[in-house]
């Protein structure tokens, strides 16, 4: 017997200004809410805009006293919140044969990080510094539990706030998101999104996977010159950088070993230091890793699939059944289909074969 189904609501809730409104949720044509490990969550909502307003008949949402620039904007499914950001863009649709169209554009507190271009440079910090600076820069919430070396100069030249921001996480294995007003930063063990359970032909609607190890690299190496130590620098990764993460399952690196030797020279890491120099080799090493196995899916609308969760897939035969982390999500509704749940995931290993 397949597992017990929870209810769902046909139709998500539309909040704006922190006050639910049922007659854009009746509205409510089509919706795709997408979050990804870059960060910056988006909404898009298109809603018919046209019937009856003050005794006559025309365009519902064009005088922006409802929807407007700026306006906190919120989808809600059930009692979990979808999405939470503000009204970015407005669209207009006008389709042949049909009634006109708004398309509400949000996003999440991100987007003033991405709005922000500066150079500037930071001295004698470490990469959770400068993201406590960002963060603070932005009136955001610091949540911030990254490692990594303190650098003599770190330079942001003529980059985004959020380039910037992805750029130091991506040097020292972290991901970067919003929720609310709080910045957060961690790595991949310690972000924890939670854990799911999805089995296909249950909850589990649709799958596709992929195992290719075209990216998989059985070593990298990085080097620079310490100029306090007047010692070159030469730091490497191997498998042992990915071990912790694969929990039984067959590194795509390890199958690649026995096939060919394949090392990776990172010419774009300078570093100054050994520490430096270590993690950059295998921040890059766990990232194509982690690549070896990736896939896509289609389940029953959930809140519960965020980016980060761990989610375990049944039924998948003993290669692919196991537990992957998420890495995108699309919350998506139409009139047509109602409310699914798109998903990408990865790891780094393939299950035994039976």
């Amino acid at each position: 017997m397949p597992p017990t189904r929870a209810f769902v609501p046909a139709v998500p809730t539309i909040n704006v200004g922190g006050e639910d409104k049922p007659d854009l949720s009746a509205q409510l044509l089509e919706l795709t809410v997408r979050e990804d490990s870059l960060g910056l969550y988006r909404c898009e909502a298109e809603l018919g805009n046209w019937g009856a307003v003050g005794g006559r008949i025309g365009f519902r949402y064009f005088d922006r006293s409802l929807l407007d620039f700026g306006k906190p904007f919120k989808v809600v499914l059930g009692d979990a919140t979808l999405f939470e950001g503000r009204v970015m863009g407005l669209q207009g649709a006008f389709p042949e044969g049909a009634p006109p169209r708004v398309v509400v554009l949000a996003d999440d507190r991100l987007q003033d990080l991405r709005m922000t271009r500066r150079t500037r440079s930071f001295a004698d910090a470490s990469d959770a510094d400068v993201m406590r600076t960002v963060a603070q820069d932005h009136s955001l919430t610091p949540d911030i539990d990254v490692s990594g070396p303190t650098h003599k100069v770190l330079t942001q030249v003529n980059q985004s706030d959020l380039a910037f921001l992805r750029e130091r996480a991506r040097a020292v294995d972290a991901e970067v998101w919003v929720e609310g007003d709080t910045l957060h930063a961690k790595s991949r063990a310690a972000r924890d999104a939670g854990r799911v359970e999805l089995t296909w032909q249950s909850q589990l609607r649709e799958f596709a996977v992929t195992a290719d190890l075209a990216a998989q690299r059985t070593a990298v190496a990085v080097s620079g010159w310490d100029v306090s130590g007047k010692a070159a620098i030469k730091s490497e990764a191997t498998a042992a950088a990915i071990s912790s993460e694969l929990g039984g399952d067959t590194s795509g690196v390890s199958i690649l070993e026995r096939i060919a030797a394949r090392k990776e020279n990172l010419a774009h890491a300078v570093p100054v230091t050994a520490r430096e120099g270590q993690a950059a080799a295998e921040a890059f090493f766990r990232m194509s890793a982690r690549r070896f196995v990736t896939g896509h899916g289609v389940a029953e609308a959930s809140a519960r699939l965020r980016v980060g969760s761990r989610v375990e897939l049944k039924e998948l035969g003993p290669l692919f059944s196991g537990k992957y982390t998420v890495t995108a999500v699309r919350h998506r509704f139409d009139v047509a289909h109602g409310v699914r749940t798109e998903f990408d995931v990865e790891r780094p290993g393939i299950g035994q074969a039976g």
